[in-house]
């Protein structure tokens, strides 16, 4: 649905998703056949793109600062559109893919973020120029402009600013815009429908169809946040405790809050609340009194913490909270720290959905190992939808 969306409101925006938000291989492939190019940042990302039959020219290898090494196998695999910023990553493209098509990240304003990223990445307009020329001393090829207003952008004239930004410095022999990601999954803030109608102004003003340009972006979140919803399993409880009361030297029970302990935490798929706090949220259905609650997740590092003041039913071990809105830099970013496994992903689709876009591809060997007729959907055991990692916290 996201995807046909984007299409509709964006039909001059061909979408590059952005491989770090979420690399499970069954998100690649549905939006590999759907049509969709990648936003690779590294060696392994540009690696997994390609071996799941995506061509490399629908492949931009959207880092500026890049390995040399990673450079290297672009150059070997044929993946040639790729970003800078800097004279320094043009000195090793001139050695390890002198004929890359490269793309000049520019820094623009994204004080309207909740991420920012351009402290770390893009040149500044006022040295745009130079770098230019000392590519062209290089004999390096510049075919483009891009840019990232940062993640979660909540308004939506820093697009509009952004490709005012770009048609500046664009030169006559550049036929490439990419308008980068800060998409949201979800219309909390500012909704898809207002950043598209900016972003169709925009580019009709400055970047008109007649003018030959491409356009791409690298949605990342938009496609998949509102995808995944989290199961995560009470593993242990416990009632708070006061310090010890000075008087009587006993412990004082406070029965009003509970502390749970969950099998997933910021070191696995709800990192993420790091950055966004406000993301985590929890609304339960049972119809009990409701108490103050911790939840925390299983390691033994008290950072590990994933909501510090909710209320809640009491639960009980065993009991599993389902997490919406958790397809986006959640299990591209967890780790295995303290030995906790990662969340297995189990990817399910409309039949009708399933029978078009995945079962042409499958060989004979595939197998649908839960069907329902009634609710028409099914989760598939095919090897491009299947995950490695083994938990009892579960992806959907």
């Amino acid at each position: 649905k996201a995807y046909l969306r984007w299409t509709t409101n964006l039909p001059r925006v061909q979408p590059f998703y952005a491989v770090k938000c979420n690399n499970t291989p069954a998100v690649l492939w549905l939006l590999s056949a759907l049509g969709s190019g990648f936003d690779c940042a590294s060696k392994g990302e540009i690696d997994l793109a390609l071996s799941l039959g995506v061509t490399p020219d629908k492949i931009i290898y959207a880092h500026p600062t890049k390995p040399s090494y990673h450079i290297r196998y672009a150059c070997s695999q044929g993946v040639d559109t790729m970003t800078f910023d800097n004279e320094e990553e043009l000195l090793k493209i001139s050695s390890f893919h002198a004929h890359a098509k490269l793309v000049l990240r520019i820094a623009v304003d994204d004080s309207k973020s909740e991420l920012k990223l351009s402290p770390k990445f893009g040149v500044p307009l006022s040295s745009a120029g130079k770098l230019l020329e000392r590519a062209a001393q290089l004999g390096l090829q510049v075919t483009g402009v891009s840019f990232h207003v940062g993640s979660r952008c909540t308004e939506s004239s820093a697009f509009k600013q952004a490709i005012a930004d770009s048609r500046h410095v664009f030169d006559i022999a550049m036929s490439l815009l990419d308008i980068g990601g800060g998409f949201s999954g979800t219309d909390d803030s500012v909704s898809f429908d207002e950043f598209s109608e900016v972003i169709n102004e925009a580019l009709d003003e400055l970047f008109p169809p007649d003018s030959g340009v491409r356009i791409i972006a690298e949605p990342g979140r938009y496609c998949v946040e509102s995808a995944f919803t989290l199961a995560v399993n009470v593993i242990a409880k416990r009632a708070a405790v006061n310090e010890t009361d000075g008087s009587s030297g006993k412990y004082l029970l406070l029965t009003s809050r509970m502390e749970y302990y969950i099998n997933d935490g910021v070191y696995g798929s709800l990192n993420c609340i790091l950055n966004f706090p406000e993301n985590m949220k929890i609304e339960p259905h049972l119809h009990r009194p409701r108490l103050k609650s911790l939840l925390w997740g299983p390691t033994c590092d008290c950072v590990d913490k994933v909501l510090d003041s909710v209320w809640i039913p009491e639960l009980r071990v065993g009991d599993w909270l389902l997490l919406d809105n958790s397809g986006a830099y959640t299990s591209s970013l967890c780790s295995d720290f303290n030995g906790f496994e990662r969340a297995l992903t189990f990817p399910v689709m409309t039949a009708d959905a399933f029978n078009t876009l995945i079962r042409p591809h499958c060989t004979a060997t595939f197998q649908t190992s839960c069907y329902s007729s009634e609710e028409k959907t099914c989760v598939s055991s095919c090897s491009v939808w299947s995950s490695n990692t083994k938990s009892t916290s579960k992806c959907v």
